[in-house]
């Protein structure tokens, strides 16, 4: 089983998540350029936290035009699994891939802190290995982490279960303090925390490590 990372002009966090999946739980992993279309071989695919493209017009605008999303989206309908974090979530929402959209924190600061959060769903495999309602610490780092949607999509979030992590102590302003979500089929997560700078027992924070190797669950 192998792990491949999108990387894109821009992308901070990419080593990252290959020291965690590699180096910390063993998992091959290898760096996928934003212009290769060649996807053969990856079980899973991770789009890394940063800045894709410098951010211009807005986060994750420009990248989703990147020919790697092209064979990114026949991945996700044929099944693979896709874990988006921070600007891989906004990409994944600009892409369409995930339902509503990641705009400015309601305080217009950059936050970088770790944040207690609860997994609110069991449905996917992803959380399948925490109980309900288990409570997590994970860190975030962003400037335009404020998921938001309208009233409508919110329902259907909740009547696909398809919210999966929500903030204890909503830091940006979230709607419905929500801080990850998975697509209805449930092998698409976005989320703003960072799972992979949660690890490393030398950091003193596990938390984040189930839910990388459900990349490969």
């Amino acid at each position: 089983m192998s792990v491949g990372i999108l990387v894109f002009p821009g992308s901070n966090c990419d080593r990252d998540v290959r020291w965690a999946t590699e180096g910390c739980l063993g998992i091959p992993t290898k760096f996928i350029w934003h212009e290769s279309t060649d996807l053969s071989g990856i079980d899973a695919i991770v789009l890394p936290g940063g800045f894709s493209y410098g951010d211009y017009l807005r986060c994750g605008a420009i990248a989703r035009f990147a020919p790697a999303l092209t064979s990114l989206i026949k991945f996700v309908n044929d099944g693979g699994k896709v874990l988006g974090i921070c600007n891989g979530f906004q990409i994944l929402t600009e892409l369409g891939l995930l339902p509503g959209v990641l705009i400015r924190n309601k305080q217009l600061n950059f936050i970088c802190k770790n944040i207690d959060l609860c997994i609110e769903s069991q449905r996917t495999n992803w959380f399948s290995e925490y109980q309900a309602q288990t409570n997590i610490k994970l860190p975030i780092a962003h400037g335009e982490g404020c998921f938001y949607c309208d009233d409508d999509t919110l329902k259907e979030i909740q009547d696909n279960d398809s919210i999966a992590l929500r903030y204890h102590s909503n830091p940006n302003g979230s709607t419905f303090d929500i801080a990850g979500i998975t697509n209805k089929k449930g092998n698409v997560l976005g989320m703003m925390p960072h799972p992979e700078r949660a690890c490393d027992a030398d950091l003193g924070n596990l938390d984040g490590r189930k839910i990388l190797e459900s990349l490969i669950s």
